[in-house]
């Protein structure tokens, strides 16, 4: 009986030809694709490339926060987790005593979880921010010190 041969990988596809003269003439490769502007489709779902987080009300939440502009997440954060704290108590307590009432204990619960995780997700921007620019003076700072290890 005769074996037939496979290879393992299969070939490559036939855009590799377009790369053929890139190690002598690099400018000789096709331009990238413009960057995707506005919406799109993507696994039937359409998505856009504006960043903007939706509010609580969008989503059909009800917000447990003041909706004012300049917000301190710090004093919120904290009403929140000690709330969350007390709900997560009586819900220990009502299994106990009358088990079959836990449902509106345990939506409240999810109610705080959801204004709690919109509240750490508006804070991401501030969150990139300072992290790009620890990242940026840490970089300074080692250059200034490959510097400094080269004079000597």
């Amino acid at each position: 009986m005769a074996m037939a041969t496979s290879s393992s990988y299969p070939p490559p596809p036939p855009y590799y030809r377009l790369y053929k003269d890139y190690e002598k003439d690099p400018s000789s490769a096709p331009e990238p694709p413009p960057p995707i502007d506005g919406s799109y489709q993507l696994f039937g779902a359409t998505y856009t490339t504006d960043v903007v987080l939706p509010s609580l009300e969008d989503q059909g939440v009800r917000q447990l926060y003041p909706k004012s502009p300049d917000i301190d997440f710090k004093k919120e954060l904290r009403t929140l987790n000690r709330e969350l704290q007390l709900h997560i108590l009586e819900l220990a307590d009502i299994l106990v005593e009358r088990p079959s009432q836990y449902a509106r204990r345990v939506e409240d619960i999810s109610l705080i979880f959801k204004n709690l995780h919109h509240l750490l997700n508006s804070l991401r921007p501030h969150q990139a921010r300072a992290t790009l620019i620890h990242m940026l003076e840490s970089q300074i700072q080692r250059r200034k010190q490959a510097i400094e290890d080269i004079k000597q």
